[in-house]
């Protein structure tokens, strides 16, 4: 099947229930925090970015895929994905291994910036063979995340890395491949996202991704970010490699560069700090955004507005896509607003 023939998204990699823990402050080591209030969501980027664009209700026809326990933490992986309408034919089910999973500590002052304690579980069971073996009609493949997923961070002796050689095998399927990367502290960026590039057609990552893939700062000393810098990025980012289309995602705003030369930029729709739940999900909130107009052939400006509209609900809730927006209502706020 060609490009052409192919509808749809399959989205493939993390998934994490998320356990948020919102505390008044997070303490210095060897102190007490006050816990205030719980809740519990699927999280991760496979999960996210589905989930989000089943809320929109476009139509587009949706494929999950990933490695998930055989507990309970896995049952609520397929019964959401059932519940939403997406495809789970490409789920694996591991036996020994847990479903994965996120303490998140969200603090209710300030920010709201969060903290995250892992447990990779399944995730790190995810190998090229079980990426290449996946089957479904998507013209669009997500994978995400790099960087959280062991069997595909390691090192390969042809490809540099594992997920490099899973995402040539994708496009030799016919899929347009699309990448997302998780934040970290570290240094393993360019050593596991560069090799990967070349078989990327869309990368969407935010500021602190693309300076670390990069080896310099987006972002000023006093903590500033100017769009000219970040488009900088995003054309560097294709210049190493990038087939299609470089987005990048900050809470100022986004950039996108094309490989034939188009840019766009955009300010954020941006949340009174009071009215802001929790950040936790807007980056995958703002991908599957993207990922909806870049399937339907929007053009970079329109596709950097619903992307942002759709990451905007999504700071609404605590959990990572409890706030996500249907497609009507995400084009009837940016008619309403521009």
């Amino acid at each position: 099947m060609n490009k052409s023939e192919r509808k749809g998204i399959i989205s493939m990699g993390n998934w994490i229930i998320d356990s948020v823990k919102f505390i008044e402050v997070y303490p210095k080591k060897g102190n007490l925090a006050n816990i205030v209030g719980e809740d519990e969501g699927l999280g991760g980027c496979a999960h996210n970015v589905l989930a989000d664009l089943a809320a929109m209700k476009s139509g587009i026809p949706l494929y999950a895929g990933g490695c998930i326990g055989n507990d309970r933490l896995g049952k609520m992986c397929l019964d959401e994905c059932d519940r939403l309408g997406i495809d789970t034919s490409n789920m694996k089910v591991v036996e020994g291994a847990s479903t994965s999973y996120t303490d998140v500590m969200s603090e209710i002052h300030g920010t709201a910036s969060r903290t995250f304690f892992h447990c990779r579980g399944a995730n790190a069971m995810l190998s090229v063979d079980h990426v290449l073996a996946a089957e479904s009609d998507a013209r669009i493949f997500h994978l995400g995340y790099l960087l959280l997923l062991d069997g595909l961070d390691k090192e390969d002796d042809e490809y540099g890395v594992a997920a490099a050689r899973a995402l040539h095998g994708l496009q030799e399927k016919g899929y347009l491949t699309s990448v997302d990367v998780v934040s970290e502290e570290g240094d393993r960026y360019r050593k596991v996202v560069l090799p990967c590039l070349k078989y990327t057609d869309y990368l969407i990552v935010n500021e602190v991704e693309a300076e670390k893939c990069l080896g310099w700062p987006v972002r000023k000393e006093d903590g500033s970010i100017l769009m000219e810098d970040a488009l900088r990025a995003a054309r560097e980012l294709l210049d190493a490699g990038v087939n299609r289309m470089v987005v990048i995602h900050f809470p100022e705003g986004g950039v996108a560069a094309s490989k034939d030369g188009r840019t766009a930029q955009a300010p954020s729709f941006t949340l009174s700090k009071e009215e802001i739940v929790s950040t936790v999900g807007a980056g995958d909130a703002f991908c599957a955004g993207a990922l909806y107009a870049i399937h339907e052939g929007y053009d970079m400006d329109q596709m950097l507005d619903i992307a942002s509209a759709s990451a905007r609900f999504n700071l609404y809730s605590s959990t990572s896509t409890g706030g996500a927006p249907t497609l009507e209502t995400i084009l009837d706020f940016i008619k309403n607003i521009k």
